[in-house]
């Protein structure tokens, strides 16, 4: 048998993908991670009481809005990352435009209150469980992102779980604030953020192995 032959025999049943099986597969996994993590936070947290009068302020959709740019640029991320020469770098740039937005009305907020009330703000009511939670609600969706990876090809390993771990935790964090009652944009852009930045952290850490070929 010829190379010719060899090559010819091992491509000859092969099918062409369509253009959109990866953005298929993310939107399938990212999917539903998420649908598991709404699930999660209605079953163990519960939306919270207030929505109705929520949804009628400037702090909710401020919330709403930052959460969710950092979702859709997370899922990009993941989709960018699952090619062998994918780059998440536009992603990231993304997210830290969101992340410089949200610390820009923080200050802002900071600047209009007394020093001695500052503490308060960035503590807020539930300091203690907000990235605790967002984290605990991410794991559905680094599952899922996981899922998502290893179904395709991405080459570095630690950069391909890092954007899985983004991807999770702003998903999380944008399924939490259906939960959480803040307000303040200095809790938000601190503990929110840690969060998602957390699950980074985690993601980029278990990837190394759990995405190996």
């Amino acid at each position: 048998m010829t190379t010719n032959d060899l090559i010819a025999r091992l491509t000859g049943e092969l099918k062409p993908v369509s253009p959109m099986a990866v953005v298929g597969r993310v939107a399938a996994g990212l999917g539903l991670g998420s649908i598991a993590s709404a699930l999660l936070m209605y079953f163990w947290l519960g939306l919270r009481p207030d929505m109705t009068t929520a949804m009628g302020t400037t702090p909710f959709w401020v919330k709403f809005a930052y959460t969710l740019a950092l979702a859709a640029a997370g899922g990009w991320a993941v989709k960018r990352i699952a090619h062998p020469l994918g780059s998440i770098r536009v992603s990231l740039a993304l997210m830290a435009i969101a992340i410089i937005v949200i610390s820009f009305l923080a200050f802002a907020e900071l600047a209009a209150t007394p020093p001695e009330q500052y503490m308060a703000m960035m503590k807020g009511r539930s300091v203690s469980v907000c990235t605790f939670n967002i984290v605990m609600l991410s794991l559905p969706l680094l599952i899922a992102a996981f899922w998502v990876l290893r179904g395709l090809a991405p080459t570095r390993l630690t950069v391909a779980g890092a954007a899985a771990g983004l991807a999770a935790g702003a998903i999380a964090s944008f399924v939490y604030s259906f939960h959480c009652t803040e307000s303040g944009m200095p809790f938000i852009a601190m503990w929110y953020t840690l969060g998602v930045l957390v699950t980074g952290l985690i993601g980029a850490i278990v990837g190394r192995y759990v995405l190996r070929w």
